[in-house]
């Protein structure tokens, strides 16, 4: 596949990525420039090294299902092509997670430090990149607030520092402009009813739905690596799995094996729009 044939395939996902346009995310697409799934990728399939995934959205007092579905599905993909992901969340999350997954918590509510947190763990692990998907971002006024404009800084733990203290590349996909990476796009956040987060990002993933625009990155990942890792990932799994560990849908805030209040089916439908455009099907 030549550039121009990949800068094709990148913008016929990214629009498959917002197509049901359910946040107005479709609106935001023309603000970044055409191929950031393709990007994105790029820099994620070198990687050898410690990769680490920030997720975790608030929600009465535990964690939704959109976000830890994609940076699940993201970590099982570099593993698979021999790379070391690491989650980086915060209670109650980290603990559900810690069993299975590699994890590294930080702290929730205490901000102060939040600084020196980062930078100890950037030392530490020496990333190759940074990925946030589904993170709450830093408002201009300092704080953390969900789609319905109601605060949750105690109930954050902050990611944005990893973010913009880092020397690597840094990713992030959101899906409703309260999110880390969002400040990319920062002019057009007015238009949306929220509170717009403010921290930017090397490369911006827009989608429906935040899980959905992990898929976006392992679409390139499985066309360049000569397996189709999109029919590996099952989202159906992912989501009894977190649900057993307390996890709620963000959106009707009830433990139930759905996305945003959407069925689990229309992510299924997604991952076989993406097979079927990247030629698996």
């Amino acid at each position: 596949m030549n550039p121009a044939e990949e800068l094709a395939l990148s913008r016929a996902i990214e629009d498959i990525l917002v197509a049901r346009n359910l946040r107005g995310m479709k609106s935001l697409q023309p603000h970044l420039e055409p191929g950031y799934c393709l990007r994105a990728a790029r820099i994620l399939n070198g990687c050898r090294g410690n990769i680490l995934i920030g997720t975790g959205f608030p929600v009465v007092k535990t964690f939704e299902t959109d976000g830890p579905v994609g940076a699940i599905a993201m970590y099982e993909t570099f593993e698979k092509l021999g790379a070391t992901p690491i989650i980086v969340c915060g209670q109650p999350i980290s603990q559900a997670l810690s069993e299975k997954y590699r994890v590294h918590e930080i702290r929730v509510g205490d901000h102060d430090q939040r600084e020196q947190e980062a930078q100890q763990a950037l030392e530490h692990f020496q990333p190759e990149a940074i990925i946030s998907i589904e993170r709450p971002g830093l408002a201009a006024d300092g704080g953390y607030y969900n789609m319905r404009g109601e605060s949750i800084s105690e109930n954050t733990a902050c990611f944005d520092t990893f973010m913009t203290a880092s020397q690597c590349p840094t990713i992030a996909i959101g899906d409703g402009g309260n999110e880390i990476g969002m400040g990319k796009v920062a002019a057009a956040l007015q238009e949306l009813n929220i509170v717009p987060a403010t921290t930017s990002c090397d490369e911006l993933i827009v989608a429906d739905v935040s899980n959905w625009g992990a898929y976006g990155i392992i679409s390139f990942l499985s066309l360049w690596n000569g397996r189709d890792l999109l029919d590996e990932i099952v989202p159906l799994d992912i989501l009894r799995y977190i649900s057993g560990l307390g996890s709620v849908d963000g959106v009707t805030r009830v433990n139930q094996l759905t996305e945003d209040g959407l069925d689990v089916s229309e992510g299924e439908k997604v991952l076989l729009e993406l097979r079927q455009v990247c030629g698996f099907t």
